[in-house]
């Protein structure tokens, strides 16, 4: 133990800040000052939870970290501690407004305990394992497909001949690479009842097709859990308020899950050109004067909406007729 301790009574709540890299975890509990590292394993991981033991713990927070933070947040969770895992951004925000502005991994630490006492954040539960799995998957097919239009760029304005041969071999593994993860995301879906059910009722909204409705079902499983106010924020296609006192500022959005709305910007693409609803509704837009990327923004927003409340009602997208 390092830091400077302070003794709390038994019955007081202890903030736990976790800050997380490969093969590190530095833990401060606020408000005893005390911190300490153990290693990012199982083994290290169980001497944290002996270590947590004595106190009455509130709440730990963690950042998310992409695969990093996974083992931590599944065996405190086991062990019965409340979990929360936060877009880095927030603790950062929130240290620069309390002055903190030297970064460590024992300063982050801190500045998450203290973070989580200050604002509380929702316990995140852990998720499935199929989920988790399908997770990485999608994520891994949209970084492929990235690197394979940035090939196919590459190619296009290539002139040497050896690198015209080098390209194309990569992208026959890239298109490879792709089409196996098509394969396993549609397997793995297949096998799991409760993720197929939400698969197709998002495959059957017209504009949004396989690689969507996976992204969403993978990526964005809060759908149909919280109000549609809420989801819009989550995806970051919510126009925000920019007031102050007579200023009125212009509606921006911002944040939000960036693989979630790249997907999505695709499917608004789509669907103002083939679903009936949102074509005529981004006709009206467009005819009001607004932007065309605006206008797709708004499409991608209605696309959320109609998505959650489908998978809350358990029911398919059908077409309205006259």
């Amino acid at each position: 133990m390092q830091g400077k301790i302070t003794s709390v009574r038994a019955d007081e709540a202890v903030y736990v800040g976790i800050d997380v890299c490969k093969g590190w975890l530095d833990v401060y509990l606020h408000p005893t000052g005390q911190s300490f590292r153990v290693p990012n394993s199982k083994e290290g991981i169980r001497r944290l939870c002996k270590e947590l033991a004595g106190f009455k713990v509130a709440l730990a927070v963690m950042e998310a970290t992409g695969k990093l933070h996974r083992l931590a947040h599944r065996m405190l969770s086991q062990a019965g501690y409340a979990v929360a895992t936060v877009n880095p951004q927030r603790p950062r925000e929130f240290a620069k407004s309390i002055g903190q502005l030297a970064k460590t991994d024992g300063i982050d630490a801190r500045i998450l305990a203290l973070y989580g006492a200050a604002t509380g954040p929702r316990t995140t539960p852990v998720p499935a394992k199929t989920a988790a799995e399908l997770q990485e998957l999608v994520l891994a097919r949209q970084a492929v497909k990235a690197d394979e239009t940035a090939l196919k760029n590459r190619y296009g304005t290539a002139e040497s001949a050896v690198l015209k041969r080098v390209l194309k071999r990569q992208l026959v593994a890239c298109e490879r690479a792709a089409a196996g993860l098509d394969a396993a995301i549609a397997a793995l879906i297949e096998g799991d009842s409760t993720l197929k059910k939400r698969y197709e009722i998002l495959l059957s909204i017209k504009g949004i097709g396989p690689a969507v409705a996976a992204t969403l079902v993978a990526c964005l499983p809060e759908l149909g859990l919280i109000s549609a106010a809420k989801a819009t924020v989550l995806v970051g296609v919510a126009p925000l308020n920019d007031d102050s006192a007579d200023r009125q500022g212009l509606r921006r959005i911002q944040g939000g899950r960036a693989h979630v709305r790249t997907a999505l910007y695709m499917a608004a693409v789509s669907a103002a050109r083939c679903n009936p609803d949102l074509k005529a509704f981004y006709a009206g837009l467009r005819a009001r004067g607004k932007q065309a990327k605006l206008a797709l923004t708004a499409v991608m927003r209605k696309l959320v909406i109609l998505a959650s409340a489908l998978i809350r009602e358990n029911r398919t997208w059908t077409e309205k007729h006259a």
